[in-house]
């Protein structure tokens, strides 16, 4: 599971940041799901190494243009570009009308490649390897944080010691592997988990932007390998986040320090943090730190790695993310 940033701005794009994009790359399934997705989101993939004819999935954090504007301009160009994939798009309820009237009014069709679907608080996709939920936020419109919970794989089956029993190769393999208890022909009963490695812990991925600080983004983020949170304001700005229902650095660094996650990525910063101002983004990166040290700053076409093995309060540091 592997991360890039493809916008890191809020509000307006800048001369180094584009609005909001990620894209987690799933390569055990070449698929990519995109969160949200900003105007120039489709040019910021051209610029990166990603491909938009692997885009699956596209979740939707809330109607703000920032994060939507770049969606009809991806699909349409996708379409166009030949890509015959279904694309399933979640996010809030007036999401479906949205792109209906950017269909009516610019005569593009999606053909039926493209399946809305409107999000509630839990579950909102599983399959055999990854569940994904949502919780609400807190800001201007309704808005919502996702969690990409990879689900455990089985632990590698010890082949060389299967052989050493004397159990042949074959089917019987498959279900030891599963974890069945089988029974030999000399009436010898073996656990398939007696030859398997302990089970790979699954990863955990949780995107929170726009909110102001809320409980909910600490429960939906608890325990997560690696927490996107928007920072849009410097802590001396807390009034104007408040006003305006965006997060300070301070405030995302805490939602991380009380979900007990292994590292955390702030997003979304204010182009008034630009370099020649008094406030800088390096400002916010300290205060954040102060409080949650695994703290770093997204960057445009950023990539990060989500490492596989979970072991909280042994963080590895992340160098030149800064």
């Amino acid at each position: 599971m592997e991360i890039t940033f493809l916008g890191t701005s809020s509000g307006v794009p800048t001369r180094s940041r584009n609005v909001s994009s990620v894209a987690l790359r799933l390569p055990q399934k070449s698929e990519i799901w995109l969160f949200d997705c900003g105007e120039g989101t489709q040019h910021q993939l051209m610029r990166s190494d990603l491909k938009s004819s692997q885009i699956r999935r596209i979740f939707i954090t809330h109607m703000h243009g920032d994060h939507t504007f770049g969606l009809p301009g991806l699909l349409a160009s996708t379409g166009l570009a030949g890509s015959k994939g279904q694309v399933d798009i979640y996010g809030p309820p007036d999401l479906k009308e949205y792109l209906k009237a950017c269909t009516r009014y610019s005569h593009t069709y999606f053909a039926n490649r493209v399946q809305v679907h409107t999000v509630e608080p839990g579950v909102v996709f599983e399959n055999e390897d990854f569940t994904v939920t949502c919780h609400p936020l807190k800001h201007r419109v309704p808005a919502f944080g996702y969690a990409v919970m990879e689900k455990d794989r089985p632990g590698r089956f010890n082949v060389e010691r299967a052989k050493a029993l004397g159990i042949p190769p074959g089917p019987i393999y498959g279900r030891l592997k599963k974890g069945e208890t089988i029974t030999l022909d000399n009436g010898r009963r073996v656990a398939g988990k007696d030859l398997c490695d302990p089970d790979e812990p699954g990863r955990k991925f949780v995107y929170c932007t726009d909110t102001v600080f809320t409980e909910s983004a600490i429960d939906l983020a608890k325990n997560a390998d690696v927490l996107i949170h928007e920072a849009t304001f410097a802590h001396q700005d807390a009034e104007m986040a408040f006003e305006r229902l965006h997060s300070t650095s301070t405030m995302a660094a805490q939602v991380a320090l009380e979900a007990n996650v292994r590292q955390l990525i702030m997003t979304h910063f204010s182009p008034r943090y630009a370099p020649g101002n008094p406030l800088q983004l390096n400002h916010l990166l300290e205060e954040a730190q102060a409080i949650f040290p695994q703290t770093c700053l997204a960057y445009d076409f950023m990539a990060y790695e989500i490492p596989r093995q979970r072991q909280f309060g042994s963080v590895e540091k992340v160098d030149k993310l800064a």
